[in-house]
């Protein structure tokens, strides 16, 4: 299965794959948050879905659940499956210096470089995220977070956390700075504040929102559920 991501993908994040009927009307692909399945690479071997999957096994220090050890060994793992159309990394795996994390394990670049050649080998994608749980850096970094990102990757992703209308109004300026200037990205920003820019964002060039099918299953704060973003962006477009 394949993704571009030349045109907006609408992604239905979930921890089980047993979602995926209920996701197929109104999503393009299912982002598979592997950290928070029991068993993430049996799922991956079971699924029978029609959905494109992007296999997300997101590490602690950046708000998930998968601990270290054997964290990136999983997602080369799940690039090898056929419904595996994209992977996840954090930049920092790639460039630690370039989005600090005091809590962050030490990381081989070089791991994750030969993850990104793997995936790429096997037809799928690589996103390359940050996410700020405490908040939205000056307009300036976000530009530069989303050129680090999006120069590693096949996308660029930014999730940071808004206090107001101003940090929502920086990112979707950054946004838009980004893909006028040729990079592929995925911005939004977290919490009731920016919660709007999870369906204003894909106007000035994001190429990937997240929804939960259950809004009671979200997996970040401010998700919209699946079927209202689709109808917010259709209205948008």
């Amino acid at each position: 299965m394949d993704l571009d991501f030349d045109s907006f993908v609408l992604a239905a994040s979930a921890a089980d794959l047993g979602e995926e009927p209920a996701a197929r009307e109104r999503a393009d692909a299912i982002e598979f948050r592997m950290d928070l399945a029991a068993d993430p690479l049996g799922s991956l071997a079971d699924y029978d879905g029609d959905l494109p999957i992007i296999a997300t096994n997101r590490a602690r220090w950046e708000g998930g659940e998968a601990s270290p050890d054997g964290r990136l060994a999983a997602l080369f793992r799940a690039a090898e499956f056929d419904a595996v159309a994209a992977i996840d990394v954090e930049l920092a795996c790639f460039r630690a210096d370039a989005v600090p994390r005091s809590e962050a394990p030490s990381v081989d670049s070089g791991r994750a470089a030969d993850l990104r050649a793997h995936a790429r080998d096997r037809g799928a994608a690589v996103v390359v995220s940050v996410h700020d749980f405490e908040s939205t850096p000056p307009e300036a970094d976000l530009r530069d977070l989303l050129s680090a990102a999006a120069a590693e990757g096949d996308v660029g992703k930014l999730a940071v956390t808004a206090a107001g209308r101003a940090d929502a109004l920086a990112l979707l300026s950054a946004t838009h700075g980004a893909t006028a200037a040729g990079e592929r990205v995925a911005t939004m920003a977290m919490g009731e504040a920016g919660r709007h820019t999870r369906a204003v964002a894909p106007v000035y060039g994001s190429k990937i929102g997240y929804a939960p099918v259950d809004p009671a299953k979200a997996t970040a704060p401010g998700q919209y559920d699946l079927d209202t973003l689709a109808s917010l962006v259709e209205r948008l477009s």
